[in-house]
């Protein structure tokens, strides 16, 4: 049975050769099995954004956040998702918690 790591990189194989749905279908099937794997969720935050299907980009890209709380990229990833999609209040939303997981781990580096 393959590790989460290498349906990832499957997945990943079949996007760069032009494999969109294949793609997808991929993380959607690992992520039934790996609910918690931010990666993918990561991934198919962009690629649902690629099928400009938004709603479902925000919600990963929400999961991504909720899993990777203090990953200021995360946050950024968010906002440009909200962007893409007209979510303009929850873009600016994500990018003040993108400052403010920039900001904590500032901070935790000086301890």
């Amino acid at each position: 049975m393959p590790t989460k790591s290498e349906v990832y990189d499957k997945a990943i194989r079949l996007h760069e050769q032009g494999d969109l749905d294949g793609a997808v279908a991929t993380l959607e099937s690992l992520l039934a099995d790996e609910p918690d794997y931010a990666l993918a969720h990561a991934a198919l935050c962009v690629f649902s954004a690629q099928q400009e299907q938004f709603d479902k980009a925000v919600a990963h890209g929400q999961r991504v956040c909720e899993l990777e709380p203090d990953d200021p990229f995360s946050f950024v990833a968010m906002s440009l998702i909200c962007q893409k999609a007209g979510r303009l209040p929850e873009a600016e939303r994500a990018l003040m918690q993108a400052r403010q997981a920039e900001l904590a781990a500032h901070r935790r580096s000086q301890d």
